[in-house]
């Protein structure tokens, strides 16, 4: 089954699987509103998105629920995160998966929200996007990449050639080689809690698109150092086509140097590792599907980053 791309027009469910909407700023909440508005969609906030408890979120029933409701809505043509936060993995041994393979649509977020994006893919095959939160386009620095970036992968089906914004200057070459294959990943410590669940995507032949966000403060570089080694000790890590690390925030202290000496001897020699790519907790951010294919060209000075396949598919 195919969901089909979305066009102007089309109502975009606002969920709140993490962190809910109270949390956003009235003023960037007003922002985000009006650039929706004005792009042509219909933005619509499911039933229980506004609800708090004691951890910032709705019940986790509440949570299934707008999940739930927004698949099965016809109208619905794209389903968006509020925010990221801590505890999307508790929704995901009350989904309904083969409800959700009935009705495949757009899925976007990040940061949490990288743990639903993966075991949706996992658990249906479906393609998911790892990309923008619905509050993430009322920020202004390189507004522009970050809004063609993703409404590149969710409006078309054209290859996407992902090029470094202002604010990454370059993509950086850690290790030279070409590769093809099917990208899972996101944030790299939520990725891991799904690690020994049926909701971990099969790490064999994949390519990996790898960030993470600085909560540990000056022991950030030894938290995704046994992060990164913990996900590569998975069955088949020996068979990682290539891996493009994000860019991280400059308080982490995560330069070319640091990456480098972190993922030595943890990979195979002969697959292409790129740094630096717009994706992560900074801004601006591309998007790229969970499940879609990518080709990677490394070489010395240059990095080639082509996104070929970002449909919203499901194999059966």
């Amino acid at each position: 089954m195919i969901a089909s791309k979305l066009k102007p027009g089309d109502e975009v469910r606002v969920i709140a699987p993490s962190r809910n909407l109270t949390e956003v700023k009235q003023d960037i909440h007003n922002h985000a509103v009006d650039f929706w508005i004005k792009e042509g969609f219909s933005l619509t906030f499911s039933k229980n998105c506004r609800e708090i408890g004691k951890f910032h979120s709705s019940s986790i029933s509440s949570r299934v629920e707008d999940i739930h409701e927004a698949f099965c809505d016809p109208n619905v043509k794209m389903i968006i995160s509020c925010l990221g936060g801590f505890n999307v993995n508790q929704l995901l041994r009350h989904l309904d998966y083969d409800l959700i393979s009935k009705h495949p649509k757009i899925l976007c977020g990040f940061s949490d929200v990288t743990a639903l994006l993966n075991a949706i893919y996992a658990k249906t095959g479906i393609v998911t996007y790892h990309g923008p939160h619905y509050c993430t386009f009322a920020f202004d620095k390189e507004a522009n990449y970050t809004r063609k970036a993703f409404f590149d992968c969710v409006m078309n089906d054209k290859p996407i050639t992902v090029t470094p914004s202002e604010a990454a200057v370059k993509y950086y070459t850690i290790q030279e080689g070409t590769c093809e294959g099917t990208i899972i990943g996101g944030n790299l410590c939520t990725l891991n809690l799904l690690q020994g669940t049926p909701y971990m995507p099969d790490i064999r032949n994949k390519v990996l698109f790898l960030e993470d966000d600085n909560i540990m403060g000056e022991y950030f570089c030894y938290e995704f150092d046994r992060n990164l080694e913990s996900l590569l000790q998975l069955e088949g890590a020996d068979t990682i086509k290539g891996i493009v690390f994000g860019r991280f925030e400059d308080s982490c202290g995560m330069n070319i140097e640091t990456i480098t000496d972190i993922i030595r001897d943890k990979v195979p020699n002969n697959i292409p590792i790129v740094f630096g790519a717009d994706f992560g907790h900074v801004f601006p951010i591309i998007t790229f599907p969970i499940g879609g294919t990518v080709s990677i060209k490394a070489q010395k000075d240059t990095a080639e980053i082509v996104i070929i396949n970002h449909y919203v598919l499901q194999y059966i």
